[in-house]
């Protein structure tokens, strides 16, 4: 699991719009730690399967993102990530108010796999 606050930086669009590629590299940060738990070693991502993009994420949002491992091959390993908003800015109070959500809103689900080479495989 990452948790971290999406920042102006990160902001692609008009509105403070976050790209979606960018809760794919933390999809991308969940599945090499997976890999290195399991494998002992950051494999790479082969392909996504499937992507759904759920909900708008804004420069100031805290995103949680989760990947477990469902299905493994030889050297293949079957991922699912889930990201949600767990945190929101609330500048219409302050510009410092934010809320923690009691329901975090889930803003994008996927699917693909991962490749651990049988010779980079320590466990």
């Amino acid at each position: 699991m990452i948790r971290l606050r999406m920042s102006s930086h990160d902001a692609h669009y008009g509105g403070n719009l976050v790209d979606g590629a960018r809760i794919l590299q933390l999809f991308g940060d969940v599945a090499t730690e997976l890999l290195i738990r399991r494998d002992g070693d950051e494999g790479l991502f082969k392909a996504y399967d499937n992507i759904e993009f759920m909900a708008p994420v804004y420069a100031g949002d805290f995103i949680e993102a989760t990947g477990e491992i469902v299905s493994e091959g030889n050297s293949s390993r079957k991922m699912v990530f889930e990201a949600r908003k767990v945190i929101v800015p609330r500048a219409d109070i302050s510009p410092s108010a934010a809320d923690f959500l009691e329901e975090p809103i889930v803003v994008c689900r996927a699917s693909g796999t991962c490749v651990t080479p049988k010779t980079c495989q320590r466990k």
